[in-house]
């Protein structure tokens, strides 16, 4: 067993009378994590998704289908927000939500993208699979500049959790000694394409304060004749180990909609949920509840659990239950290089096969514009376009993707509406978020960093009008530059967090150190609604880190008392 550094504070009293253990709510990263940890220390476990089992050949679908059904969807605005994202237009668009059956609300002029699977896995088989560690310039920022809060843990809490995961999944990346991206334990790291190797040796002759080192993740996932789930998915990693315990059992189809409560201790007792195809109630009960719906259902799991809607609910003390939403502010651009080719077929694109230019700014000298930092994620001879399609001749292709930190603001938030439900007769998720002055002046820092970077190379910025020659879908093409290039709307780069922040106290947070929400220390919220900051790491392997840390303290007194 993993022990953390830091002491725990009381445990909470554990009955023995329910008959689960431990229910999971979300079978994707953090919910494969917790099933894991708990399954394999002999714990009795159910895990509930709200979508359908899938198997490797109805998740991947074909090339020919997927593009058919793509096309569907979209002419039908059943995924016409989640068709903006590129990732939308290379996976299976089963994958993703209909988003008649599964509405959201927002302010007329704030959009947000939001971005979901509902189905067993969740969005972890459509993850990108990078995987950054945060530091201690993300989990203590208010010492730094004295804004908001730091995190009631330090990077040495997580660092032991980080080790035990990037083991377990066989991650690929180099140890480059930056004290901004700690360095982890690798299988080996990938290659830099030619014109990525010749982008290194320019920046390090002309900007050596820009380090430039190949990305960490996972690698491409290729099946070899039977299809196989991918390493980076729970249900190729550690869903799957959990299942193997014999200890874990998936209920999916089961749309969550609330937490009920013992009002004589306040101390949830389990979860009810909708049958997704009989739309039938169920309520199944549990010693412990854990949190892994991803960040925005998380929240809207617990608003929907408060006294407003449920008798003996949570009051939320501090207020906070639903504010300081964050996302990563964020920009793209593509480019070509004249000196290189663009090879038929281009180099792998995965979380290892590209490369990032970790945060520079707001490390050791406040920046005068902004506070906090962003990187640069990007690749160059690794992203094709049909050559019908194909505007830029023989170029060699290149793309950078900014993600930039976002303040934690109390007037960025969700509430449930109550005037509009979902397919389930459960209230939706009504969302504010906005940009601040702050993320305004960061992105135009960071545009300005890509165009010399550019120009450094020889190379030269096109717009995604420039790039691709489409005669079919034109207008689709320019919404989707308008909308997505220079500075996406919140939700877009499917980075959202925060929403039930961690603190020390609940005055000022709605989870403990620990993970245990303040007001009923038996439910876990272990996805990105407990992040007190943003950071600009891509989030997936830190959620996953402070799930494996909730679950270790999690067992410690559990063993105890059983």
């Amino acid at each position: 067993m993993i022990h953390p550094e830091q002491s725990p504070p009381a445990s909470f009293p554990l009955s023995i009378s329910h008959e689960y253990d431990a229910v999971i709510v979300g079978a994707g990263a953090t919910g494969g994590v917790a099933a894991h940890e708990l399954g394999k220390r002999g714990l009795k476990v159910l895990v509930l998704d709200a979508g359908p089992q899938l198997s490797p050949e109805e998740a991947l679908g074909n090339g020919v289908t997927n593009m058919a059904q793509r096309l569907v969807k979209v002419v039908s605005r059943q995924q016409s927000f989640q068709a903006l994202h590129p990732g939308y237009w290379k996976t299976n668009p089963e994958l993703f939500v209909d988003e008649r059956q599964n509405p959201y609300t927002t302010p007329s002029d704030l959009p947000f993208f939001w971005t979901r699977g509902r189905q067993v896995g969740g969005r972890s088989l459509t993850w990108g699979g990078c995987t950054l560690r945060l530091s201690d310039f993300e989990f203590k920022p208010a010492s730094r500049d004295g804004y908001g809060d730091d995190w009631p843990i330090q990077y040495r809490d997580l660092a032991p959790y980080y080790d035990y995961l990037e083991q377990f999944l066989h991650i690929k990346g180099n140890r480059d000694g930056l004290p901004q991206l700690p360095d982890g334990f690798y299988t080996g790291a990938a290659k830099f394409t030619p014109a990525e190797a010749h982008f290194q040796n320019v920046l390090g002759d002309r900007r050596p304060e820009l380090p430039m080192i190949i990305s960490r993740g996972f690698p491409l996932h290729r099946s070899h004749g039977h299809p196989q789930w991918a390493p980076s998915s729970s249900l190729g990693s550690t869903l799957k180990a959990a299942l193997a315990t014999g200890n874990v059992t998936v209920q999916p189809n089961a749309v969550v909609s609330h937490i009920f409560f013992n009002p004589t201790n306040h101390q949830a007792q389990g979860v009810e949920y909708v049958h997704r195809l009989q739309k039938t109630t169920h309520g199944v009960k549990a010693r412990t509840i854990v949190l892994c719906a991803s960040t925005i259902e998380s929240v809207r799991i617990l608003l929907h659990s408060t006294e407003d809607y449920q008798p003996g609910g949570l009051v939320n003390p501090s207020g906070l239950l639903g504010r300081h939403l964050m996302d990563h502010m964020s920009t793209m651009t593509f480019f070509t290089l004249p000196d290189f080719i663009q090879p038929n077929p281009s180099f792998d694109l995965s979380g290892c096969d590209s490369f990032f230019i970790p945060r520079v700014v707001n490390l050791h000298t406040p920046h005068p514009d902004f506070l906090r930092g962003y990187g640069l994620w990007g690749g160059i001879q690794r992203f094709g376009v049909p050559s019908l399609l194909r505007n830029f001749g023989n170029r060699a292709l290149g793309f950078f993707v900014g993600y930039g930190e976002v303040l934690p603001r109390v007037d960025n938030y969700l509430e449930l509406n109550p005037h509009v439900s979902d397919a389930w007769g459960i209230p939706v998720p009504h969302i504010h978020m906005s940009w601040s002055d702050n993320e305004q002046r960061m992105i135009q820092h960071m545009q300005t960093q890509i165009q010399e970077m550019v120009e450094l190379m020889g190379g030269q910025c096109i717009r995604l009008t420039e790039l691709v020659r489409s005669p079919f879908y034109p207008e689709r093409i320019r919404q989707l530059e308008s909308q997505v290039m220079d500075a996406a709307p919140p939700g877009y780069y499917i980075h959202e967090v925060g929403g039930a922040p961690m603190g020390t106290s609940p005055r000022n947070s709605v989870v403990n150190p620990f993970n245990q929400l303040w007001e009923s220390p038996n439910i876990l919220v272990v996805d990105g609604a407990c992040w007190t900051t943003a950071g600009w790491q891509n989030p997936t392997l830190t959620e996953m880190a402070i799930t494996a840390r909730a679950c270790d303290y999690l067992v410690s007194p559990w063993k105890k008392t059983s």
